[in-house]
């Protein structure tokens, strides 16, 4: 990035923020794998971001919320004002708190596919207190501010995940809870299951059952949701490891490395080999 004025705040390097002011316009070319919990609030600016080899447009207001293990790059960005939030598992846990914020398939790992937040006015406004109070809290370096600090963090999540629910207006429906629960089933599982059958036995359904609860949601198939996070996965291990194309087909639960190749290249009409070589490029 091209950047003029940015301040980093850090605890530990498990939790940090940086806030960001430039206004030039910048192209990263090249993905990277993220390898901690990041949400990114872009204030003012617009521009372009590829998320797991898909492309989001954006312009103000818009905050981001990024898993590790995800693929970013930047295809183009103008920005004014914008922050960064950085974590760690060991710092917050998602899967752990999510009975109390509900973040995990929500912000993180969602399941409504577009993995950005429109904050209104008012809302912008609370979020910029609690943002505020970080900022003074990592300033401060007084006693328990690992506890004031994942406080302050749980707030903006929380708030986060209101304003993302009611953008969506997604109920709390038996389908809503079976895909979230069916989603967390594939990410625990994809590399041994790659059926839907396996799934649907774990959550006591029939496959047929399965599917037709959640078409009433609107959500990819289940067979479909099973294989591009197959492949997913899979073009993250071709661009990100030095592992052979034979060592990822085995790593994804393949017993046969050229029907994963055969797999791969139907989903995506490109060879494992042809994917890595237009990303070496």
């Amino acid at each position: 990035m091209a950047v003029q004025d940015i301040q980093n705040y850090s605890y530990q390097n498990i939790f940090s923020l940086q806030t960001v002011q430039f206004e030039e316009l910048c192209v990263v070319n090249s993905p990277q794998q993220i390898d901690q919990y990041k949400v990114f609030w872009i204030k003012e600016g617009k521009g372009r971001y590829n998320i797991d080899f898909k492309s989001y447009s954006f312009e103000d207001g818009v905050l981001f919320f990024l898993s590790p293990g995800q693929v970013f790059s930047v295809d183009s960005e103008k920005i004014k004002e914008a922050y960064q939030l950085s974590f760690t598992r060991d710092f917050y846990c998602i899967q752990t708190h999510d009975a109390e914020v509900s973040c995990n398939g929500v912000l993180f790992n969602n399941i409504y596919e577009t993995p950005f937040v429109v904050p209104s006015e008012k809302e912008t406004q609370k979020l910029d207190f609690i943002l505020q109070n970080l900022t003074e809290e990592f300033e401060l370096e007084e006693t328990a501010q690992y506890d004031m600090l994942q406080s302050l963090l749980k707030q903006f999540i929380v708030y986060s995940v209101r304003i993302k629910k009611e953008k969506d207006v997604v109920k709390e429906s038996v389908e809503t809870k079976l895909f979230k629960d069916f989603s967390l089933l594939v990410e625990q599982n994809f590399k041994k299951i790659h059926q839907v059958t396996g799934y649907a036995y774990r959550l006591g359904l029939s496959p047929k059952s399965l599917t037709k609860h959640l078409q009433k949601i609107g959500t990819q198939t289940p067979s479909d949701f099973i294989k591009n996070r197959i492949i997913t996965e899979a073009k993250r291990l071709l661009l990100y490891t030095d592992d052979s194309i034979k060592q990822v087909a085995f790593d994804l639960g393949f017993n046969d490395p050229a029907y994963f190749s055969r797999f791969f290249t139907k989903a995506t009409g490109q060879s494992p080999k042809q994917f890595k070589r237009s990303y070496s490029l």
